[in-house]
């Protein structure tokens, strides 16, 4: 069976090339990310398999479930979402979702940081650690923060393949394990 991202790669290409084509790359955006969520839901999931649920009754949900979560469901975002339906594909909305912002941030030239921390950056911190990365990525950042009490100390940054462990728990692992070879 194909990879999901490489099933994905198509639907997330071509909804790209419409929505920057429109200029509508934050409502494409919004669209496919209440989507994924949609997706993301079990009991959704089990709606997409059932035969006795019709494509354009999955249509109508998700359409629906996108515009309540604020997204602009226009004709063409319906006519995507009924050749997802039809080619039975809605499951993959969370990773074509993923690949149109991977698209979206490469033409943008930014990129999404994730920063692990033992407690909250101040806004100093933020804004000290947004510089340093942009500088280092030369791309301009968006960082989301989440807190693991578990770290004890420092940060880990996560972007795209690259992790760097700053944190005090990475640190005294490494240390364990240069004291513990011979």
């Amino acid at each position: 069976m194909a990879e999901t991202a490489t099933v994905a790669r198509p639907y997330a290409r071509a909804a790209f090339r419409h929505a920057a084509d429109q200029g509508a790359l934050a409502q494409w955006s919004a669209l496919l990310a209440a989507g994924a969520q949609v997706a993301s839901d079990a009991g959704a999931r089990a709606l997409f398999g059932n035969p006795r649920v019709t494509g354009n009754e999955l249509v109508e949900f998700v359409s629906g479930v996108a515009t309540a979560a604020g997204a602009n469901v226009d004709a063409n975002a319906r006519n995507f979402i009924a050749l997802l339906a039809e080619n039975h594909r809605l499951a993959l909305l969370p990773e074509i979702a993923a690949q149109f912002e991977a698209l979206k941030a490469e033409i943008e030239h930014s990129i999404d940081v994730e920063v692990t921390t033992a407690m909250a950056l101040t806004e100093a911190q933020r804004a000290t650690l947004s510089a340093a990365l942009s500088t280092r990525f030369g791309r301009t950042v968006r960082l989301h923060e989440t807190i693991d009490a578990d770290l004890l100390g420092g940060a880990i940054v996560r972007a795209g393949d690259l992790v760097l462990d700053g944190s005090l728990t990475g640190r005294l692992a490494r240390l364990e394990q240069q004291l513990s070879q011979p």
